[in-house]
């Protein structure tokens, strides 16, 4: 079987997964949080908050709980980073620096799991399991809690209440991501991940010599990873590593958990708004763009000339032998098409024009199909400014679900899309231009300037993945792409919730013959353009110098 046939069936294969699961799984999520019923687990929860479950919030009272709850996390997981010499099971690991606990901290809370850090070298057990892995069930259920806050504005009518955020939260732990991890745990130890709590031991080498390892929760850590969309890593090596990703079944096994939710939440878009046919028009848009890159990708991976590429069948440098070419190109895609960050390959070393197609995928905002939750937002207000661009080319005011998107909804949608931009291109300018830090940029010329473009695109976009030809562990590095992180997370959140609670507060208007029918594939098609259009319209100066600029000269 060649490499390209096999990319293609385990491409095959990967669809037919995501199919299966689409509709029980959107289902289930559109009855978690349309229930009002408690378990007892989650009565436990609200009193040791003091949190009133069923007390409805708008969208102010929404979003305080969110940026109250993420400040509360931020705090926790800096000073257990601060405190890890004095902590047990700290495998005599130091106490981690102020500027990288900062960076660190922002990083796990904000879902985009940035390490400047060698994983297995800097955080021992106590910091991984109780901060790290913690901030990976509650950052991913942040994010599914304000996607269902929007599609309640589309749902209701008449009233500014969105839900109530704790319950969201909680329930998106309890019954969707943790369930779903300790499932997909399993199934990784049974396929050779690694799940202890040893400490530093000697490995002896094929070619004489040792090395020094230590073990660590890793496939339950790998397990909410993918599943939440949070990326990162227990070692430096991520999902190349044998330990975290074993075998050509987990690699794929792992695509398809940082893919799983991001899709079916269009499922339960379609359930909760009363017609599942707009959510196939919203899954439709996203596996369009997510099919149409993966199989660019592979394309420009096995098509790369010269003899050395072509007795490797393909651009090999930086991909694991295990997987080849086909499985790294979809995984890339896969994680940067989502707000994941994980790798099985350096993205560094791929081809310019690949390179610049894992760039892109965060740049079109991360939703297709997207993070958990962030994916379906990001893509809701894309919709609704496609909408509005229709009703502007047949003269009326646009609708979307029934309901108006003039003048207010429209400027929070704007906002929404300008802010990531905003963060990406001026943090880059400012980081080229100074003469700070020194010795972080390893290459020169289109290639050194598309890793600095790609730190920022990733952590604005709370990606996480690195071209890994940057040095990023500098208090410079450390402290902009804390503050991109921030900024790039919360920010579009409160448009979010702002436009939500403007949705919800309009009495519906009946569809007429002049209404655009948004569960069609013409709809379809003018959301892609949209997308493609705005975001290159966007990004196309910085990506001529970057990646567009190597892969044409190469």
């Amino acid at each position: 079987m060649g490499p390209v046939l096999a990319g293609v069936l385990q491409l095959l294969a990967l669809m037919g997964a995501l199919a299966l699961a689409y509709i029980p799984l959107g289902n289930y999520m559109a009855k978690v949080y349309s229930s009002d019923k408690h378990w007892r687990v989650e009565k436990w929860i609200y009193r040791s908050i003091g949190a009133h479950p069923d007390t409805e919030m708008r969208w102010p009272a929404y979003l305080r709980g969110i940026l109250a709850f993420s400040v509360v996390g931020v705090l926790f997981l800096y000073l257990l980073q601060r405190l890890q010499g004095v902590l047990p099971g700290s495998l005599g690991f130091d106490s981690v620096s102020p500027a990288q606990s900062f960076n660190t901290a922002v990083s796990f809370v904000t879902n985009t799991n940035w390490q400047s850090y060698y994983g297995e070298q800097t955080m021992g057990h106590v910091v991984q399991t109780a901060g790290l892995a913690v901030q990976n069930f509650v950052s991913a259920a942040v994010g599914i809690a304000v996607a269902v806050a929007l599609v309640r504005g589309f749902a209701r009518s008449r009233t500014g209440e969105l839900g109530n955020f704790w319950s969201d939260l909680v329930r998106g732990v309890t019954r969707i991501l943790l369930p779903g991890a300790f499932v997909a745990a399993v199934v990784l130890v049974a396929c050779g991940a690694l799940q202890n709590f040893s400490g530093i031991h000697e490995v002896g080498q094929f070619m004489g010599g040792s090395q020094q390892w230590n073990g660590g929760a890793v496939a339950s850590t790998e397990a909410v990873k993918e599943l939440g969309t949070n990326g990162g890593g227990y070692f430096n090596a991520n999902s190349a590593h044998p330990f975290e990703n074993p075998t050509p079944f987990t690699n794929l096994f792992e695509i398809f958990l940082l893919l799983v939710i991001p899709f079916s939440l269009t499922r339960t878009f379609g359930v909760m708004v009363g017609s599942v046919r707009q959510g196939y028009a919203i899954l439709a848009t996203m596996a369009t763009i997510w099919v149409g890159f993966v199989a660019l990708m592979m394309w420009t991976e096995f098509a790369h000339h010269g003899p050395a590429f072509e007795i490797a069948g393909g651009a090999m440098e930086g991909k694991e032998a295990r997987f080849g070419v086909g499985a790294s190109s979809i995984f890339a895609v896969s994680t940067t098409l989502t707000s994941t960050g994980a790798v099985n390959s350096f993205h560094s070393s791929f081809t310019g024009l690949g390179g610049g197609i894992t760039l892109l995928g965060m740049q079109l905002g991360e939703i297709a199909p997207g993070g958990t939750g962030s994916g379906l937002y990001g893509m809701l207000i894309m919709a609704t400014i496609a909408v509005f661009i229709a009703g502007l080319m047949v003269g009326r005011t646009p609708e979307y679900l029934g309901k108006k998107i003039g003048t207010r909804e429209i400027k929070l949608a704007a906002c929404y899309i300008l802010i990531t931009p905003a963060l990406v291109l001026v943090l880059t300018a400012v980081s080229m231009a100074l003469p700070t830090p020194p010795n972080s940029m390893l290459n020169s010329g289109a290639h050194g300037f598309s890793e600095v473009l790609y730190a920022f695109t990733s952590a604005a976009n709370n990606n996480g993945s690195a071209f890994a030809g940057l040095n990023a562990n500098t208090d410079w590095y450390n402290t902009m792409t804390g503050l991109a992180m921030l900024l790039g997370r919360f920010l579009p959140m409160v448009f979010v919730l702002a436009l939500a609670g403007s949705l919800a507060e309009q009495k519906p208007v009946p569809a007429t013959a002049g209404t655009l029918r948004t569960e069609k594939p013409l709809f379809t098609g003018v959301l892609v353009g949209a997308i493609l259009i705005i975001t290159g319209l966007t990004y196309f100066p910085a990506l001529a110098l970057g990646p567009l600029a190597e892969g044409l000269a190469s």
